[in-house]
């Protein structure tokens, strides 16, 4: 049978607990230090930037935390999302592997960000708060927020990376739609846009600097608190609804991964799907290799440091330990830009710090082939970020393919690419090239990474 399969769950099988993998741990993470102290963070260090309820879910090392009825009630237009046996893909690669994706795009912002969006907002409601900033590198999570704004009656005020805003203006006008306000980051709204335009008017921004932004006016304005779509422990524990649904749906197939692949820039899409699975293998049950696919243009796991740095650029945020590229690190403007973070998400640089995780890099043509080739025969275009998965899961098909051995391949289709088409125009019309790090760049923000005393 050639054609694609569909693995749906009726809606009353929406999880009603989000997972959270700090409680199955063997070693718990590094904490969050205070960068003045040198100290841990506590709940009075956060709480300019987030409600209470939040901060609770940051720190919690409870294994489950209960999904609020009125974010399951949201959840319920789009979830559960579908998962797909790819045979037309398979076929194709004339390969033995049994290939599967979870498919995020069906959300009403078209990614798996308003899984975190949804509650973000509705905590931040319930708590009295009436506008939220934030960031945004490719305009998923800004749009997602937005999205989520309008539903809890919150005013949004999205810093978007400069040159992500100029690649990708459909993103901005569905943001402008739900009611947010997009500003191209470094900008003229904060002071430290202003003084980064004053050195370089030409800026294409980072999401270090529009984090930056974005948590200068929350931390400077009572009305006002933060929002991130990725990197922070609440917003991965959100994101394992996609992954808790993908066990029950390949039961259905009475099928269990042998691979996991994900696209990695904070980590949140990566943890959704594989913290679940990582779970289920940390108390005693089935192992399975979980591969992390990043870009070559900006690769935090594979060529970043393990160490303590900020989340900014600008140094407001509190000390995180991560792989990180340096806070100052500015990668080039490849068109994934939901994977242009210097650093990766804490418990993300832990498992794989565990070795319960891998990482690889690609380049972003090689990417994009595979996004072209996956529609072509399963017809979904993927966003340039769930290429990387993409390309990844289609390696490993080809692996099993050398090896002769079938494996079961789950990878998170994270994403469509409808507000995406300049990059397949630039991609089709030859114009898209694979961009490197500038090596001396990455050297000088290593070296500039923060002095953390060792533990007594």
């Amino acid at each position: 049978m050639s054609d694609t399969i569909k693995y749906t769950l009726d809606e009353a099988r929406i999880p009603k607990v989000w997972y959270n993998l700090v409680a199955d741990l063997p070693t718990p993470p590094p904490p969050v230090l205070h960068p003045g102290t040198m100290q841990p963070v506590g709940p009075e260090d956060l709480a300019p930037l987030f409600p209470i309820s939040l901060i609770m879910q940051e720190v919690t090392t409870d294994r489950e935390v209960e999904i609020p009825d009125p974010v399951r009630d949201v959840y319920r237009q789009w979830r559960p999302s579908p998962l797909y046996r790819a045979r037309r893909l398979e076929k194709a690669l004339q390969t033995p592997a049994r290939i599967y994706y979870k498919y995020e795009g069906v959300s009403p912002a078209g990614s798996h960000k308003p899984n975190t969006a949804v509650p973000q907002a509705f905590f931040n409601r319930e708590a009295g708060v009436k506008k939220i900033a934030t960031e945004t590198g490719a305009g998923q999570w800004g749009s997602s927020l937005a999205f989520a704004g309008a539903l809890f009656g919150i005013e949004v005020q999205v810093f978007m990376v400069r040159v992500s805003y100029n690649q990708k203006p459909y993103r901005r006008a569905l943001m402008e739609s739900y009611g947010a306000r997009c500003i191209a980051s470094p900008s003229m709204e904060t002071n430290f846009g202003r003084a980064l335009l004053a050195k370089s008017p030409d800026n294409n921004g980072s999401l270090g600097i529009a984090i930056s932004e974005a948590v200068e006016i929350a931390a400077t304005r009572d009305d006002t608190k933060y929002a991130l779509g990725s990197v922070l422990n609440h917003v991965l524990l959100h994101q394992t609804i996609v992954g808790q649904e993908a066990i029950e749906q390949l039961a259905l197939a009475d099928d269990y991964p042998d691979v996991i692949v994900g696209c990695t820039g904070g980590g949140s899409n990566f943890a959704g799907i594989a913290f679940p699975f990582l779970g289920v293998q940390l108390r005693g049950g089935r192992k399975v290799r979980v591969v992390a696919v990043e870009p070559a243009a900006c690769p935090s796991l594979t060529r970043g440091r393990y160490a303590y740095d900020f989340g900014d650029t600008a140094h407001m945020t509190p000390l995180t330990k991560m792989h990180t590229l340096g806070s100052t690190f500015m990668p080039p403007g490849f068109h994934a830009g939901g994977l242009r973070y210097h650093g990766m998400a804490p418990l993300v640089s832990h498992v794989k710090e565990l070795g319960l995780i891998e990482a690889r890099a690609y380049h972003q043509t090689q990417c994009f082939d595979a996004g072209v080739f996956f529609a072509r025969n399963e017809g979904i275009l993927p966003a340039p970020e769930a290429n990387h998965a993409v390309k990844g899961a289609i390696d490993e098909a080809l692996r099993c393919k050398e090896e002769g051995v079938s494996r079961a391949i789950l990878f998170n289709l994270c994403g469509h690419g409808h507000f995406d088409m300049q990059s397949y125009m630039d991609y089709f019309a030859g114009k898209l090239t694979d961009q490197n790090y500038d090596e001396n760049e990455l050297a000088m923000a290593l070296a500039g990474l923060p002095s953390v005393p060792e533990p007594a």
